[in-house]
């Protein structure tokens, strides 16, 4: 797989979503980089510019990942290679408090 073909960013190998840096159509491929790894997942729907397509299938309140940190909870399932966004996540308050070393 050639690098020129990558149409999305992975910021941490832990993450379970990426950001399509172009606007993806139902059915095209979504290509990212996994350390030194191509990896691939297929769009079930229009992916917008700048938005996050699901690495893995979620259930109701499983934990999005993005930059190797919990971003979000679903508020309802999210199938692999379906759109992130708003209206599927919610935030969830930190104790950044207690997370300081």
């Amino acid at each position: 797989m050639e690098t020129g073909k990558i149409n999305a960013l992975m910021m941490e190998e832990t993450d379970n979503v990426v950001t399509c840096v172009m606007e993806i159509k139902k059915g095209d491929a979504v290509v990212y980089r996994k350390g030194d790894t191509y990896c691939t997942v297929e769009a079930l729907e229009d992916i917008p510019y700048c938005h996050k397509i699901a690495l893995i299938p979620f259930d109701e309140g499983d934990e999005v990942v993005k930059y190797g940190e919990m971003i979000g909870r679903t508020n309802r399932a999210i199938g692999k290679g379906c759109l992130v966004n708003h209206e599927n996540i919610y935030s969830v308050p930190r104790d950044y408090e207690s997370e300081m070393v």
